[in-house]
């Protein structure tokens, strides 16, 4: 399908309004913007299917785009109009601790009719997300979730140019609605997480977006799935990625494997180019074939691209490994795992308690949350973490508050070293991390597959 540049520009606004985001609103005379949790109805099967009930911020799935400067100060007055208390973490934000959105750890859940007023700095350009940290495989799972994206000083690509594509798994029931009844299943949280059936594009199936030859686009890519990891091949497009989880690589990188795993949580952000006119679909890599999402509908602009925008560096504080602190993370438990060294509440665990209390994995030997921090440190000391997986299935692991470096994995070579604030570990595997604790204040160390989560993986360390 060839577009001339007269349709393009007809049908611009179009496309966009397949790929539906909005922006938060204005910030009200006290400068907050508000933010509203509540109950909507979404059709996800197609546009003339059954409603799901599900909740969104602001009513809407995904919740509205944030988006701010770099250095900027947000203030975000968040209200919950839901049945249940909630609270709001701003997923890779390098955070003022109060405000990482951790009920039970940095804050209270937000009681239903309340609110919490957010303010805190941006320190770091890149594509982030927020979504619910209270009962998060639940709450998650109905769409409480949303895009933040933190532009340079300058911004590297035009508004049109900036692509982002947040990607989700619903289960759909046999109806093509929202299977609520299903969360929290057993198999579910001891095996390898809430997976679905339908796959959503910023809330639409296979959206079209419409670009044109002779110019750059960045393209953010992020996985909201509660546990399903995504398989994608930038070369299979052209593209090249520039930025892993917010923080830039310094140049735009051909990947030298494929495909790329995306764990849930971690984002990805690539630049890419198109040379003529016609339909490119972007996809991702399943067993049997290519799945498109969307599909890239190129007008005749250009005959080539100018030059690509020059890809800022990274600035975290590099860590020092050999004055670094050690600490090693066990991870035990679920289907076909190691349980015989589990407690709960300092008490072995058995298959009653388990059942009675949905703990099925460990830290450490712990189930419950802890009441000690996995480990203290003092601001600026470096950590390096051996992660260990002795389960039989893959785990996303996310730290609060920092960005580190995977310096070691055991069964394959480590060729680079991006900044991260999400890795994925597989069956049996060791992975070494390190950062610099930087960031005063209790922060979690959790599987990012939200029922491993809640079902015993997720612990909290301590920057004094």
């Amino acid at each position: 399908m060839t577009i001339d540049r007269r349709s393009f520009l007809k049908q611009t606004a179009a496309a966009f309004a397949a790929v539906p985001f909005l922006t938060a609103g204005a910030a009200s005379a006290d400068g907050f913007r508000e933010l509203t949790a509540r109950k909507t109805k979404v059709r996800l099967a197609d546009p003339d299917g059954p409603t799901s009930d599900l909740w969104g911020y602001d009513g809407k799935v995904p919740g509205p785009v944030i988006r701010a400067k770099r250095g900027e100060t947000l203030r975000i007055r968040f209200r919950n109009e839901l049945d249940e208390p909630t609270s709001v973490h701003w997923h890779g934000i390098r955070i003022d601790n109060a405000m990482d959105g951790v009920s039970g750890l940095t804050q209270e859940a937000v009681k239903p009719g309340d609110s919490f007023d957010y303010v805190f700095t941006v320190p770091d350009a890149g594509t982030y997300w927020y979504h619910a940290h209270n009962k998060s495989w639940n709450e998650v799972a109905r769409g409480l979730y949303g895009l933040l994206v933190v532009d340079e000083d300058e911004p590297l690509f035009a508004p049109e140019a900036d692509i982002s594509f947040v990607l989700d798994d619903w289960l759909l029931d046999d109806s093509g609605r929202f299977d609520a009844a299903s969360l929290g299943n057993m198999m579910d949280w001891s095996h390898g997480g809430r997976t679905g059936n339908r796959l959503t594009v910023n809330g639409v199936s296979r959206p079209d977006v419409v670009v044109e030859t002779g110019r750059w686009y960045r393209i953010r890519l992020v996985n909201a799935c509660n546990s399903r990891i995504l398989y994608f091949d930038p070369n299979r497009i052209g593209a090249k990625v520039i930025a892993y989880d917010g923080q830039p690589v310094g140049e735009a990188r051909k990947l030298g494997y494929s495909p790329h795993l995306i764990g849930p949580a971690q984002r990805v952000d690539l630049v890419l180019t198109f040379n003529r006119p016609g339909a490119v679909p972007i996809s991702l890599e399943t067993e049997d074939k290519p799945y498109p999402f969307a599909t890239f509908r190129v007008a005749k602009g250009r005959e080539a691209a100018p030059a690509l925008p020059a890809i800022p560096a990274p600035g975290l504080p590099v860590p020092d490994l050999a004055a670094a602190k050690h600490f090693k993370l066990l991870m035990e438990g679920g289907a076909m795992g190691r349980i015989g060294h589990l407690t709960y509440e300092g008490k072995p665990i058995t298959r009653q308690v388990m059942m009675q209390t949905r703990r099925m994995w460990g830290f450490n030997g712990i189930t419950n949350f802890p009441d000690e921090p996995f480990f203290s440190v003092r601001r600026g000391e470096t950590v390096v973490i051996d992660t260990v997986n002795q389960t039989a299935f893959p785990h996303a692991m996310h730290t609060h508050g920092h960005h580190f470096q995977v310096i070691d994995r055991s069964g394959s070579e480590v060729a680079e070293t991006p900044w991260r604030d999400t890795f994925l570990i597989g069956p049996e595997q060791t992975t070494r991390i390190a950062f610099v604790a930087d960031n005063p204040g209790k922060w979690l160390y959790h599987c990012h597959m939200l029922e491993h989560a809640a079902a015993g993986m997720t612990t909290w360390f301590e920057v004094t």
